[in-house]
């Protein structure tokens, strides 16, 4: 009768519930408090908190729940939930009993009904807890989700939807919060303990732990007479464990990135996820081969590392790493897009300059030697690495094997700022112009970006042509390619640079760059050791890696095959591990054409050039053999004399020297000696000198300045003559 009269009581209330959605609108409208950045193939790269209010996870499938933690909420919160239709009739008359009786019973709410009070604001429960229409309005919704939805449907948004504890809500983010793990890992004891959080949220550790006790002894009788101690204590850890990572995973800099952009989309927040185009085993290769190479270097003071890998045809990034992370005291600062100085990783575009200007070949020779060029601040004296000179090398060598000095002779000749347009339009992004830069842009002294020296040298792997990258692809990728560099030049240059007999005058014959499939590499340094590099390509990869120091501090005794080398070739082992490299067809318009070297400066082989700039032998001509024009060889053009007043100004004069025979020297117009040197007593103030024959016909010429005051007033009485005579005699 009782039922009777209570069943026609809910027929009556039915149709305030109509207004429930249905299972597949409950899963739509669920929102995660994180935004999950995917691979390419959905895996998971990083979980974000882009939702501080709640702290909710990702929507699991009944199927994805541990059983165990299944069989503890049944056990603690609706032991007839697959008997029931919604209301437990008998749990209700146990509960009326026990209230009746003042005794505590474990309540008649069940699960169905307990979602219904989820799903409508109308049926929450308040401070005093839910009234009597509100407990009337709940069992009627718990019928209607009864007949609407499936057990399996109903059992999975209540786990997904219930609070546990605090911020705290749904199965996934408890997991993950109080255990570590999936919802799948989760054993008998701690579903225990999430099923006695869900009785009571808030209460306090030790008693959560006596009532998860309870739940596991109700699980199973074999448990009778379980000793609650060891579960009370994992209750209290896991519950003081609380708090998680807001940004965890193995790709935080593209995750970040990745939400950027998509918040400058304007895209719904509540997507949930972010597909990139990076690969996870690569991105997770890549986080372990620069952390362990970074542990190696422990001791020469070098914490921070970098590395970024690209798919030349696509354009797309397969990983992207911006830090060394725990290893770091800087693990926020993104070393992909972080501005450092280049080194010697531009080189490889100066010389495509070069050689697309007919300026070099190949096989042209560069005098690796001390070199003082004028700038508008002083004399430029570039170094190599080592601080040695090879004397007379072929372009080929001095790229490969990384000389400085061949360097900045030819940044002379093809001028910094083209140079500067020829890095912009291949998307290396400089701040200031080729001028302000001077002749140390060939040396990379310009702050760049990994991703962009990278996707430089990408552009190199495509013959020339640039395209930009990303690791978001919005839409189906239609790249569009500008050409930066000519083509005939980028070839020669990759097959210079995967050359190892090229560069074995720096690197040796054996070094890590020389990798068992084809690939094309240049490490660079930057000044004082702050930064190290190493760049490269494969047919079908561009692996770019960058190590140094976050705070900009000088590592010890690193070298571009100890620093950024290891992991770079790591990286691309790892990426040809079931895939070959085979080295690019020859474009047309480049010819090959064997040549040989006066002297026996380099061995003779077969050397690539542009058509018309072949030649069989490249030898030097005698500085003194006919046809030879004679040049001033010291001081350099633009060079500053200091004079020292404490030293005797007749102690104190300036020698110049030439190449050639004949000579006649003048200074300011007037001659001031002949032959091939000249021992000049220099006078403060800016000079021409001018190199001359015997017909006053000028052959060369430099400019000088002079700076001391008050020099003059030193001078004594037969200095004064000497000087007197001198102009006499010009």
């Amino acid at each position: 009768m009782k039922r009777l009269v209570a069943g026609l009581v809910l027929a009556s209330l039915g149709g305030a519930a109509l207004a429930l959605p249905a299972y597949e609108e409950v899963k739509a409208g669920y929102t995660s408090s994180d935004t999950l950045v995917l691979d390419r193939n959905g895996e998971v790269l990083q979980r974000v908190r882009t939702d501080a209010t709640i702290r909710r996870g990702q929507w699991v499938a009944l199927a994805d729940i541990s059983p165990a933690l299944r069989r503890a909420m049944l056990a603690s919160e609706d032991r007839n939930f697959y008997e029931h239709s919604g209301v437990d009739w008998s749990a209700v008359s146990s509960a009326a009993w026990g209230n009746l009786w003042h005794q505590r019973t474990r309540g008649a709410s069940t699960i169905t009904m307990q979602l219904a009070g989820l799903l409508d604001d109308d049926l929450k429960a308040g401070a005093a807890g839910r009234n009597p229409a509100q407990k009337l309005g709940q069992a009627v919704a718990a019928r209607v989700l009864d007949r609407r939805w499936r057990k399996d449907q109903i059992l999975e948004a209540y786990l997904n939807l219930v609070s546990f504890r605090g911020e705290v809500a749904g199965i996934d983010a408890m997991s993950r919060t109080l255990f570590g793990k999936a919802p799948h890992g989760l054993d008998a004891r701690e579903g225990a303990i999430a099923a006695a959080l869900v009785r009571a949220p808030n209460a306090k550790p030790q008693a959560v732990g006596q009532r998860a006790c309870g739940v596991l002894r109700a699980m199973d009788p074999a448990n009778a007479k379980l000793d609650c101690e060891p579960i009370v204590a994992m209750t209290m850890a896991a519950v003081q464990r609380r708090a998680t990572d807001a940004d965890e995973g193995i790709a935080p800099h593209v995750a970040r990135r990745a939400l950027a952009q998509r918040g400058d989309a304007k895209a719904p927040a509540a997507t949930g996820s972010i597909r990139t185009t990076l690969r996870a085993d690569v991105q997770r290769f890549a986080v372990q081969s620069l952390q362990r190479h970074l542990r190696e270097l422990h001791g020469r003071n070098v914490e921070d590392g970098a590395v970024i890998v690209l798919d030349n045809a696509t354009g797309d990034v397969l990983a992207w790493v911006g830090s060394s992370g725990e290893l770091s005291d800087a693990a926020q600062v993104d070393g992909v897009l972080a501005r450092r100085q280049a080194g010697s990783t531009l080189k490889p575009f100066l010389y495509a300059q070069a050689l697309a200007e007919r300026r070099l070949t190949a096989a042209s020779l560069l005098e690796d030697s001390p070199a003082h060029l004028a700038t508008a601040s002083g004399l430029y004296v570039p170094q190599n690495y080592d601080r040695q000179f090879k004397g007379w090398v072929s372009m080929r060598t001095a790229l490969a094997a990384s000389l400085n000095v061949p360097a900045v002779r030819t940044v002379v000749q093809v001028s910094p700022e083209p140079f500067a347009r020829t890095l912009r339009a291949a998307g290396v992004s400089l701040k200031e112009d080729g001028g302000y830069y001077g002749y140390s842009i060939a040396l990379g002294s310009p702050e760049v970006t990994l991703l962009d020296m990278a996707n430089a040298y990408r552009t190199l792997a495509n013959g020339g042509a640039y395209s930009s990258v990303s690791p978001i692809r919005a839409a189906p990728n239609k790249l569009s390619r500008t050409r930066a560099i000519d083509e005939r030049a980028a070839f020669i240059i990759g097959d210079i640079l995967s050359d190892p007999n090229a560069r074995a005058r720096t690197f040796g014959t054996d070094s890590l760059l020389a990798t068992r499939f084809w690939t094309a590499v240049k490490t660079g340094t930057s000044k004082d050791m702050r930064d190290n590099w190493a760049l490269g390509w494969s047919q079908r990869y561009t692996v770019g890696v960058w190590v140094g120091n976050a705070s900009g501090a000088a590592m010890h005794d690193v070298s571009g095959t100890t620093g950024a080398a290891p992991v770079w070739a790591a990286v691309m082992g790892y990426l040809h591990t079931r895939e070959n490299s085979r080295a690019p067809k020859p474009p047309a318009g480049v010819v090959r054409a064997h040549v040989r070297f006066g002297d026996r400066l380099e061995a003779e082989r077969d050397e690539w050039f542009l058509p018309g700039t072949e030649q069989a032998v490249f030898a030097l001509a005698p500085a003194n053999a006919p046809g030879a024009a004679p040049r001033i060889t010291a001081p350099a053009d633009g060079a500053i004399i200091a004079l020292d007043p404490d030293i005797p100004p007749l102690r104190q004069r300036l020698q110049f020297t030439a190449t050639g025979e004949r000579l006649r020297w003048l200074i300011d117009g007037k001659e001031a000696a002949r032959g091939a040197s000249l021992q000049w007593l220099p006078w403060p103030g800016r000079h021409h000198v001018q190199l001359a024959n015997e017909q006053g016909a000028v052959l060369d010429d430099i400019r000088i300045e002079v700076r001391g005051a008050g020099v003059l007033n030193k001078i004594p009485a037969a200095g004064k003559k000497l000087q007197s005579r001198e102009r006499r005699a010009s």
